[in-house]
């Protein structure tokens, strides 16, 4: 750790569940990104700027207009231009340390299959079911700990699948593919601008409490906010026994 280092970075020094041996860690620590929208926001910009070493964007999207209401990681200048790239130049003016690698593509399963492995931690910040069950597939076959969150309207959720332990559950044991669960797309439902920061925020801290090793993550808890009261609840969450994904680990 550098002088600059020490003198940026000195916030979380302070703090006695971090100090320099936490922020080592996220210097050394790769982040998975999936997502530069409104949730991957916040998430990116956070994670640079604490000091993430070396983090992977995946988005396809450009941005247009209707984007610039919440995702705070594009301005007027980035109309048309590939999320990634715009959100990658931001995270470089933010904190030129880090290394950020932008992918314009797809999480597709073979790209996902290549990613996750890499990671430390991998975030979903994505808005639909079929890309949330890829990522978390990828997550469970190889044991990566998956920080997921959601937003729509004025309702927003998070919690943290660690497919390092068996005991915990993961996405799929909540959300089965085979449910029937509708995509809700902001572009017909709508969604409050602070909202996809809140949650967004909440991501990049517990993705950054996972890289650093400290506190107690949202592993086994579903932490829902109601946005028009401002009311959080929490409710604990149980391994299926017969999840198709994670079944087949060993308690």
């Amino acid at each position: 750790m550098t002088d600059d280092d020490l003198l940026r970075y000195s916030r979380h020094l302070l703090l006695d569940e971090m100090g320099i041996e936490g922020q080592q860690r996220l210097l050394d620590a790769h982040a998975l990104v999936i997502g530069a929208g409104g949730l991957g926001s916040p998430v990116a910009l956070y994670l640079a700027s604490a000091g993430v070493g070396r983090l992977t964007l995946v988005d396809h999207d450009t941005v247009s207009l209707t984007n610039l209401q919440r995702q705070i990681a594009h301005d007027m200048t980035s109309l048309g231009r590939l999320k990634v790239e715009s959100a990658a130049a931001r995270m470089a003016a933010l904190n030129p340390g880090v290394q950020v690698h932008a992918l314009a593509q797809k999480a597709d399963e073979a790209l996902l299959d290549e990613l996750t492995p890499q990671a430390d931690v991998v975030i979903d910040c994505t808005d639909n079911f079929a890309t949330r069950h890829r990522v978390n597939a990828a997550c469970v076959r190889h044991g990566k700990p998956l920080v997921s969150g959601a937003a729509i309207g004025f309702d927003g959720q998070i919690s943290v699948y660690d497919s390092r332990s068996a005991a915990h559950p993961c996405y799929a044991c909540l959300f089965p593919p085979e449910s029937g669960f509708e995509d809700a797309a902001c572009s017909t439902m709508g969604v409050f601008a602070p909202l996809v920061g809140i949650v967004g925020s909440l991501q990049a801290a517990e993705a950054l409490k996972v890289l650093a090793g400290i506190g107690e993550p949202l592993a086994g808890r579903l932490l829902m906010l109601d946005g028009r009261r401002m009311q959080w609840s929490e409710i604990a969450l149980q391994r299926d026994p017969s999840c198709a994904l994670c079944s087949h680990r060993a308690p």
